[in-house]
C-alpha cells in the first residue's frame, strides 16, 4: 500500500487490515499503516514495499492542493514516473493484482454543465483541466495497460468541509471515507473484476433529472428526499437551487457489489448525536477537489 499514511491510504489499509489482509505501508511520512518510510522515487524503497507482496495498492501522489506550488516536472515525476516504476517492479516481482486510487477529477471540463447537469458516469471523457488531472489521468492509462490485472477507482470528494457544505456535497458530488475504504476491499477481493469505476454516493438521482437539476434543484429534492430537505431546513441550511453534477457509481455496484451506505442522512443523524465531522478550514490532500 502506498500512501499509507495519507487520509484515503491510512482508511483502506485499516478496512484491508480488518478484512483479514497483512498490510505493508509505505509513505514518505511515517504513519500507522506505514512499515517502509521513504520516497517511491528510490528503487530500493519500491522494491522493499513490494517484497513477496500479493497485491499493489497504488494511494500515494501530489494532489490537487500542491497545484502551483510544485513544478509539472514534480507532478510527472511523482504521479506519472513512480507509477510506471512501480507497476513494472509489480509485474516482475509476481504481484497479483493492482487496485490504483484516481480521482474523478480527471473527469476536469467535462464537469461543466452546459444546459443541465452532468451525468458521470464512466462513459463520459474526460478533460484534464490542470497537471494533477493529466497526470492522475497518464496514471490511470499505465495502470490499465500494464501487465497485472488492475482496477482503477475514480474517489470523488472525500475530505472533511464544515458541516453544511459537506452535506450539500454528499447529495450529488461526495462520498463518505468509510464507503471509499469498503469499496477498496470489495476491488482488491474481487479478482475477477477488471476496469475503471466511479465510486461516490449515494445519490438520490437519476439521469432523467439532470434537465431539472439545472434549472430548479430545489423542486427535484422536494420530491426526491423531502425529509432531506427539511433537515436542512431545520438546521438554517439552504437547500441547493442548482445542482452541476451528479456522480454515478452504478458500474461498481454491478462489477463487484460496491453499495455506499454513509451517504447524507447518515451524516445528519451522526451530527444530531454528537460532534461535528469535519473541519472548518476543509482542507486536505485528497483525490477530488
Amino acid at each position: 500500500m502506498t500512501g499509507s499514511s495519507g487520509r484515503v491510504g491510512s482508511a483502506l489499509a485499516a478496512a484491508l487490515d480488518a478484512a483479514g489482509w497483512t498490510v505493508r505501508g509505505v509513505d514518505r511520512a511515517s504513519g500507522r499503516w506505514t512499515g517502509v518510510v521513504g520516497d517511491l522515487r528510490d528503487r530500493a524503497v519500491r522494491l522493499a514495499a513490494l517484497r513477496s507482496a500479493d497485491v499493489l495498492v497504488h494511494a500515494a501522489a501530489l494532489h490537487a492542493p500542491h497545484v502551483g506550488r510544485l513544478t509539472e516536472d514534480e507532478f510527472r515525476a511523482v504521479n506519472v514516473g513512480v507509477t510506471a516504476e512501480l507497476l513494472a517492479e509489480a509485474g516482475r516481482v509476481g504481484v497479483r493484482r493492482v487496485l490504483y486510487i484516481s480521482s474523478t477529477s480527471v473527469y476536469g471540463h467535462a464537469l461543466v454543465p452546459v444546459d443541465r447537469a452532468v451525468w458521470v458516469d464512466e462513459q463520459l471523457a474526460p478533460l484534464p483541466r490542470d497537471i494533477y488531472d493529466e497526470t492522475k489521468l497518464a496514471a490511470e492509462e499505465l495502470t490499465a495497460a500494464c501487465a497485472v490485472p488492475s482496477v482503477t477507482l475514480r474517489v470523488a470528494r472525500c475530505f472533511p468541509e464544515p458541516l453544511p457544505v459537506l452535506a450539500a456535497h454528499l447529495l450529488h458530488r461526495a462520498v463518505d471515507m468509510a464507503d471509499v475504504a469498503a469499496a477498496g476491499v470489495l476491488a482488491v477481493s474481487r479478482t475477477d473484476v477488471t476496469g475503471t469505476f466511479n465510486i461516490s454516493g449515494p445519490h438520490p438521482f437519476r439521469r432523467a433529472d439532470c434537465p431539472s437539476l439545472h434549472r430548479d434543484a430545489g423542486a427535484v429534492l422536494a420530491a426526491r428526499v423531502p425529509d432531506i430537505c427539511a433537515a436542512f431546513r431545520d438546521r438554517g441550511w439552504p437547500v441547493p437551487d442548482r445542482l452541476d453534477r451528479v456522480y454515478d457509481s452504478a458500474a461498481a455496484t454491478k462489477a463487484f457489489g460496491y453499495r455506499p451506505v454513509r451517504g447524507v442522512r447518515h451524516l445528519l443523524r451522526t451530527a444530531a448525536a454528537g460532534p461535528t465531522p469535519g473541519r472548518p478550514d476543509g482542507t486536505s490532500a485528497d483525490p477530488e477537489r
